[in-house]
């Protein structure tokens, strides 16, 4: 095996196959998606969060999945990476103007 296979096979094997798998906005996705985008999360378990966001309201933080039978603290570390609450573009746009971790400049009168 060369070595750009033997890297490639090494980061899936590390990353649990995971590496392509694109973050899912838990607040917006149907059950389908969610199953598919999470490793760890079957059909029940998706069906429940749908479910449990459709009770409670929009999900503030993964962190609230603990809230779902079945999803414990070893299985929300496992997601978490891969669990969007926000749009992306939602959080940039309401964002202060500035580079990060730079005060924004004051508005002009």
């Amino acid at each position: 095996m060369n070595l750009k296979k033997c890297l490639i096979v090494s980061i899936l094997v590390l990353s649990g196959g995971n590496v392509l798998a694109a973050p899912v906005n838990i607040n917006s996705a149907d059950a389908q998606t969610i199953a598919a985008a999470l490793s760890g999360i079957g059909d029940k378990k998706a069906d429940a969060i749908v479910k449990y966001r459709q009770e409670h309201g929009p999900f503030k933080s993964p962190d609230e999945l603990v809230n779902i039978n079945g999803i414990g603290d070893k299985l929300l570390a496992k997601i978490k990476p891969q669990v969007l609450v926000n749009e992306p573009s939602t959080a940039m746009d309401t964002a202060a103007p500035g580079l990060p971790g730079q005060p924004a400049a004051p508005a002009k009168k």
